[in-house]
C-alpha cells in the first residue's frame, strides 16, 4: 500500500505474516550547477549572433574597431583613463609587471591565497613572489602585514580583489607601484571607486565563468597613466611601434575582434547580472540564517561586492558536505585546495606558514550564485548542505 507522508515523501508498506516492513522514498534532490550559461546566452542570443556575424562579413579579427568600442566603454566604467583589451587575465598580470620592468632579483608582495596566476606571473619573470597572509573577514590581502615584507628589492605589490570584494584600498600607501589583481572583482566598489581604478594598473579576466565572460580566453588592463598605457599598448604586439620596429620585447597580447565584440553586447547588461548575484547573496544570508556551522561572506563597510563566488566556510565537515553535494548533482567547488605558499613549484622559497589561508583552504566551498538562480533552487541548496553536514 502507498501511503503519503509529509514532506513529499512517499511510505510503502507491505505486510507478512508475521513482518511488517516500512520503507520510505524521497524524491531526488533538484540538481543545481555550479555555473549555468546557458540562460544568459538565451537572452542575448539575436544580438551575440548579430555582432560576431559583422566581424565575419568584415574579416577583420585583430584589433581594429570592435576592440577600441570595448576598451572606451570599459575604461569608462572601470573610472579608468585607459582600457587595453589583452589575450586573458594572466597575460594582464604579466604585461602589467614587464611593463613595470620586474625581472630577475626584483621581489613583487602577493597574497599566499589566491588563483595561481597571481605568483605565476611573478616568477615566471624571474623575480620572487613574496608571500603575505590574508584576512579572514574577507579573504584579501593582510594590508597591515605588507610594510614588514617590503625590502630593498621590492618592485610593485599586487593585492588580489578576491571573489569579488576589493582590498580596502586606502589601505596600499607604501610609496609603490601597486598592480591590481582584479580578475574576479570587475565592478566591485570600495569607497564608490571601482577596481581597476586605484592603482598603477588593473587587470582583468574575462575567462567565461567570470561576471563579464567572454567565449574563451581574454582580459584587459586599465590604468590612469597615459605614459603606461602606450606601452602596454606596445607591449602588447611585441613591443612595436611603428610596424616591424620593436622598442621593447613584448608579447603577442592582443585580444581578438571577436571576443571585444561579444563583451561589448554583455558588457551592457553587466549591471543587471551584478545585482542578480547581489540579490541571490542576500537571499543565501537570509536562508543560511542562525545556522552557526557555517561561516558566510560578509560584504565590509564602504564596498560593493559582486559576488564573483560566493564562498561560505566550515568549522568542521566540508569535505563532507562537499561529497554529498556532488555526489546529489549540486555544483560547488573548493577555490583554492592549496595555498600559493604550499604549491610545489614554490617550495625552493622555503615561504613558511600562513595560518589564515591555509584555514580558508581547508574549510572553504563556493556555491551557485549566478543571477539566473531561483529562490527554489538556493532553497534546495542550502537544504543539502545542512543534510550534509549532519
Amino acid at each position: 500500500m502507498l501511503t503519503p507522508q509529509s514532506g513529499g515523501s512517499i511510505s510503502l508498506t507491505r505486510s507478512f505474516a508475521p513482518l511488517r516492513m516500512t520503507i520510505r522514498y524521497t524524491p531526488a534532490a533538484m540538481p543545481v550547477p555550479l555555473l549555468d550559461l546557458k540562460p544568459q546566452y538565451a537572452a542575448i542570443r539575436d544580438e551575440i549572433l548579430r555582432v560576431t556575424e559583422e566581424v565575419y562579413a568584415s574579416q577583420h579579427f585583430i584589433l581594429g574597431k570592435k576592440v577600441e568600442d570595448f576598451e572606451r566603454d570599459f575604461a569608462a566604467y572601470c573610472q579608468a583613463k585607459h582600457a587595453i583589451g589583452v589575450s586573458s587575465g594572466t597575460d594582464a598580470l604579466l604585461i602589467a609587471l614587464m611593463v613595470l620592468d620586474v625581472k630577475s632579483g626584483d621581489e613583487v608582495i602577493v597574497p599566499a591565497y589566491s588563483f595561481f596566476a597571481t605568483a605565476g606571473v611573478v616568477a615566471r619573470l624571474g623575480a620572487t613572489p613574496v608571500f603575505v597572509d590574508i584576512d579572514l573577514a574577507d579573504y584579501n590581502i593582510a594590508t597591515a602585514q605588507i610594510k614588514k615584507r617590503i625590502t630593498k628589492r621590492t618592485k610593485a605589490i599586487m593585492p588580489v580583489h578576491l571573489y569579488g570584494q576589493m582590498v580596502a584600498m586606502d589601505q596600499m600607501d607604501f610609496g609603490l607601484p601597486i598592480v591590481e589583481d582584479a580578475a574576479q572583482a570587475v565592478g566591485a566598489e570600495f569607497d564608490g571607486r571601482r577596481a581597476g581604478s586605484f592603482g598603477a594598473i588593473g587587470c582583468f579576466s574575462f575567462f567565461p565563468s567570470k561576471n563579464l565572460g567572454a567565449f574563451g580566453d581574454a582580459g584587459a588592463v586599465t590604468t590612469n597613466d597615459d605614459s603606461l598605457a602606450e606601452k602596454l599598448i606596445d607591449f602588447r604586439v611585441h613591443g612595436m611601434r611603428p610596424k616591424y620596429f620593436h622598442h621593447y620585447v613584448g608579447g603577442n597580447f592582443r585580444i581578438d575582434a571577436l571576443q571585444a565584440a561579444i563583451l561589448h553586447v554583455k558588457f551592457r547588461y553587466l549591471e543587471k547580472w551584478t545585482e542578480g548575484r547581489r540579490r541571490n547573496a542576500k537571499i543565501y544570508d537570509e536562508l543560511f540564517a542562525g545556522d552557526d556551522r557555517i561561516i558566510l561572506p560578509r560584504e565590509l563597510p564602504r564596498h560593493r561586492h559582486v559576488f564573483n563566488q560566493y564562498v561560505i566556510r566550515f568549522k568542521d565537515g566540508r569535505d563532507r558536505v562537499m561529497a554529498h553535494l556532488k555526489k546529489i548533482g549540486i555544483g560547488c567547488e573548493v577555490y583554492y585546495p592549496l595555498t600559493l605558499p604550499q604549491q610545489e613549484c614554490f617550495a625552493y622559497l622555503k615561504p613558511g606558514r600562513f595560518p589564515n589561508s591555509e584555514t580558508a583552504a581547508s574549510q572553504s566551498l563556493a556555491i551557485p550564485v549566478y543571477p539566473e538562480l531561483t529562490r527554489e533552487q538556493m532553497g534546495e541548496v542550502v537544504r543539502e548542505i545542512r543534510r550534509g553536514l549532519e
